[in-house]
């Protein structure tokens, strides 16, 4: 049996008030320098920008938004529109609104163009700080945050724009 797919929108940055309730989380938490900040662009996407610092063992920068219930049942994959400068990003899902907690995490090189880059469930990895941790499952009808990382000692100023991001769900 062929069934429908169904596309809904999770995140898109085509106004100002878009980016409004989205919040820096960089590696200054635990003594690091690194900073980021994100600026919405007339030209209807967010901007996630900034500076990796490997000082004081630091090393990440992050944007998240508010916490928010993006749930969408019966997801089949989700489905980014994005522009990068060749490091590599992680999409960041959390089923919870804590401050600190499990993060479900999918590695991504966005091209130097923009693109569209799908995930399946099996791309989101359970971490905790950045480490790989035994966890309940991802569940996608759980999703209430969702974020953007640059880690792994990247050093230097980096660059993404992400114009939406898109559930598609089966019917």
């Amino acid at each position: 049996m062929n069934s429908a797919s169904l596309y809904s929108t999770l995140l898109a940055f085509d106004d100002p008030k878009s980016t409004l309730g989205w919040t820096p989380v960089n590696d200054v938490v635990m003594g690091g320098a690194s900073c980021s900040q994100l600026n919405f662009s007339p030209d209807g996407h967010m901007e996630f920008t900034g500076e990796v610092s490997l000082k004081n063992n630091g090393g990440f920068a992050s944007i998240r938004s508010a916490p928010n219930n993006y749930s969408i049942v019966n997801i089949k994959k989700l489905c980014l529109c994005i522009l990068g400068d060749g490091h590599h990003y992680k999409l960041n899902l959390r089923m919870d609104n804590y401050p600190d907690g499990v993060n479900y995490q999918a590695l991504f090189t966005p091209p130097d163009r923009w693109s569209e880059i799908t995930f399946s469930y099996d791309d989101f990895k359970p971490c905790f700080h950045g480490h790989p941790i035994s966890a309940p499952p991802l569940d996608f009808s759980r999703i209430n945050q969702i974020g953007f990382m640059i880690a792994d000692r990247q050093e230097g100023s980096f660059a993404l724009f992400i114009r939406w991001l898109r559930a598609e769900a089966y019917s």
